[in-house]
């Protein structure tokens, strides 16, 4: 019986979740080849960018990791919580309203008003 050890990452040593589906890694596997050939062919200083970028696009679909998609998400994510926190503070404050409106249907005023009788 084998047993599966686990060894902990350490902070220096950390892998990249996997955040890009089948269809999107093959997608840059394919067009990174085709822009680093693309710029071998066509040379110079526009070639070498091309070829840079290629590689990228290339390492992106490798890998199966993209830290622009990566914080568009974590964006996303963020923007999420925050609308759930407002949606849920706008019902606490109906409830409230609420709450007020039934305590000042309900209240009653004894006694006399300060502003037409003042107290001695």
């Amino acid at each position: 019986m084998s047993q599966k050890i686990e060894i902990p990452t350490t902070p220096f040593q950390s892998t990249p979740d996997q955040n890009l589906t089948g269809w999107e890694r093959a997608g840059s596997v394919a067009t990174g080849v085709l822009m680093v050939g693309k710029g071998l062919r066509r040379g110079g200083l526009f070639g070498l960018v091309q070829m840079a970028i290629g590689g990228a696009v290339l390492a992106r679909g490798v890998t199966g990791h993209c830290s622009a998609k990566s914080l568009l998400e974590r964006g996303r994510a963020d923007l999420d919580q925050i609308r759930s926190r407002i949606e849920r503070s706008g019902s606490e404050l109906k409830a409230l309203k609420a709450s007020a409106e039934a305590a000042t249907r309900e209240a009653t005023v004894t006694g006399n008003v300060s502003l037409v009788n003042p107290k001695p």
